[in-house]
C-alpha cells in the first residue's frame, strides 16, 4: 500500500477547491509514521533529538504523499521571525533562517514544522502561487502573515483571492501566558484585550492566538479560517511543545503542513 493511502493528513475543504488548478496540500498529524518513545509517530522534526534516519523516513512519506520527492520537501530553519523565503528549487546547503516560504514552481513541496504554532497554508489557485508559514505569537506578532501574502504578490497573486487556512494549533483553553505577555499585547494595540480571557491563576491570562491569527489574515485583505483543532489536548493526534514541557520531557516532535503545485 502506498504512503498516499496510508497517510491521512488534515484538510481544508477551501483549499481543496484549489486541487482543480493543481494545487495538493494536507496537515499532518502524528499518525503514520516510524518514530518510537516520546516521538511516536510522523515526527519530521529536523531539529529534534530524535532518530536522524526515522525523521528521514517519515519525511520520505509526507513527501511522497505530497508528489514530490524527499529532497523537494521544503521546511525552513525557523526562529520565530517575521522572514519569508521564495523557493523555487530543492534547498543546497543548510535550510535558509525564516518562518515562511512561498513559491509558484511544481514540484516542490513548501512546509511549516509546528508543535503548537499555528501553520498556515496559502494559495491563490488562480495565479498559482501559493505559501506556507509558521506563526507562533512572535511571527503573527511581527508581521509574517502580511510578509507572506506580500511576498506572494511579488510571484503574481493577488491577496483578494488568496485563501489562508490556519492549522492545527493550541487552542485559548490550553494557553496560559503571563502578565508581561499581555502587556506586550496592549502596548501595541488597546483592542487586543479581546483575544485574552481570565486565567485561574492571578495575574495571568489564556490567550487565544487562533483568533488573533485569523484576524490578523483577515485585516490584510485575504480569505481565511481556521480548522480549530488544538495540538495540546488531541494527544494522540498532535504534537505538542507546551505539552511536553508540562511533563518535563526531555524533547518533543514536531508535525508538518506541507502544499504543492502539481504539474497540470
Amino acid at each position: 500500500m502506498s504512503d498516499r493511502s496510508t497517510l491521512n493528513p488534515i484538510r481544508s475543504a477551501r483549499l481543496a477547491e484549489a486541487e482543480a488548478r493543481g494545487i495538493r496540500h494536507g496537515y499532518f498529524t502524528r499518525l503514520g509514521g516510524v518514530s518510537e518513545g516520546i516521538y511516536r509517530g510522523l515526527n519530521i522534526g529536523a531539529g529534534s533529538d530524535d532518530d536522524p534516519v526515522r525523521v528521514r523516513e517519515n519525511r520520505r512519506r509526507v513527501a511522497q504523499w505530497m508528489g514530490v520527492d524527499v529532497d523537494s520537501l521544503l521546511t525552513a530553519h525557523q526562529i520565530h521571525s517575521a522572514d519569508v523565503i521564495v523557493a523555487r528549487e530543492p534547498f543546497d546547503g543548510p535550510r535558509p533562517k525564516g518562518d515562511a516560504l512561498v513559491t509558484d514552481r511544481p514540484g516542490i513541496a513548501i512546509a511549516a514544522s509546528t508543535a503548537d504554532c499555528g501553520p498556515v497554508l496559502f494559495a491563490d489557485a488562480e495565479a498559482r502561487v501559493i505559501g506556507a508559514a509558521h506563526a507562533g505569537w512572535k511571527g503573527a506578532f511581527g508581521g509574517v502573515l502580511e510578509n507572506t501574502v506580500t511576498a506572494m504578490e511579488t510571484l503574481g497573486a493577488q491577496r483578494e483571492r488568496i485563501i489562508a487556512v490556519l492549522g492545527p494549533s493550541i487552542g485559548p483553553a490550553n494557553y496560559e501566558v503571563g502578565p508581561e505577555f499581555v502587556d506586550r499585547f496592549l502596548a501595541a494595540d488597546a483592542d487586543n484585550q479581546r483575544y485574552f480571557a481570565p486565567s485561574q491563576n492571578a495575574g495571568h491570562a489564556m490567550f487565544d492566538l487562533n483568533s488573533y491569527t485569523v484576524d490578523r489574515l483577515r485585516r490584510c485583505g485575504v480569505a481565511a479560517e481556521c480548522l480549530n483543532r488544538c495540538t495540546y489536548e488531541e494527544e494522540d493526534v498532535f504534537y505538542s511543545y507546551r505539552r511536553s514541557t508540562h511533563r518535563k520531557e526531555a524533547d518533543y516532535g514536531r508535525q508538518i503542513s506541507a502544499i504543492a503545485l502539481e504539474d497540470i
